[in-house]
């Protein structure tokens, strides 16, 4: 499958955006929330480098939450019918304006947000259609869910054999592989 530069730039911001999510919805989780503030979210925007943005706001904050959970709703789907649901949702409610751009030194690539969208809708639509490129290319289970029991973390499967099962195999893969080892040395000395 072909990833240009700017679907490649959307599916890492869509991942880190439903990685900013706290792990569960109590009141404690506020502190693990990626995005607690409007600060959290310029400093989002700034680090995926996303343009067309203007000065952010509480509502900006509070849209960006909400398409985040559509978007976590795309990587829990268990099939392409739910995650291409979600997604047309996301996109027609974004009003999605496909514009060829050629800006900071890029060349040409598409933006699907209309020109001075809010920063929800930016994502929704930019983000809406890279996931959108997967699912019409029969590539839908590639949006996954790490494997390690304390982690869930979204990620995008680009191995060649689809046979990724974690989000860092430095972190997640490890310790589980050496938790995995440990117990059969274990089971071993009995």
């Amino acid at each position: 499958m072909l990833i240009t530069h700017d679907t490649r730039c959307a599916l890492d911001a869509v991942v880190d955006l439903v990685n900013t999510a706290p792990d569960t919805e109590d009141a404690a989780s506020a502190e693990t929330d990626g995005l607690a503030d409007v600060a959290a979210l310029a400093e989002f925007v700034r680090s995926h480098d996303i343009s067309d943005v203007g000065v952010l706001s509480e509502r900006d904050l509070a849209g960006v939450r909400h398409i985040r959970g559509r978007f976590h709703e795309v990587f829990a789907a268990p099939e392409p019918r739910a995650a291409a649901t979600v997604i047309n949702e996301l996109i027609a409610e974004a009003g999605t304006t496909p514009r060829l751009t050629d800006h900071d030194g890029y060349d040409w690539h598409v933006h699907y947000f209309a020109p001075g969208a809010s920063i929800a809708d930016h994502l929704a639509a930019d983000c809406g259609m890279a996931l959108a490129f997967f699912v019409v290319a029969g590539e839908q289970e590639r949006l996954r869910r790490c494997e390690a029991p304390d982690c869930r973390h979204a990620f995008v499967d680009l191995s060649r054999n689809r046979s990724r099962r974690y989000c860092d195999s430095r972190t997640c893969g490890n310790r589980l592989h050496v938790a995995a080892y440990r117990a059969r040395r274990k089971e071993a000395a009995r």
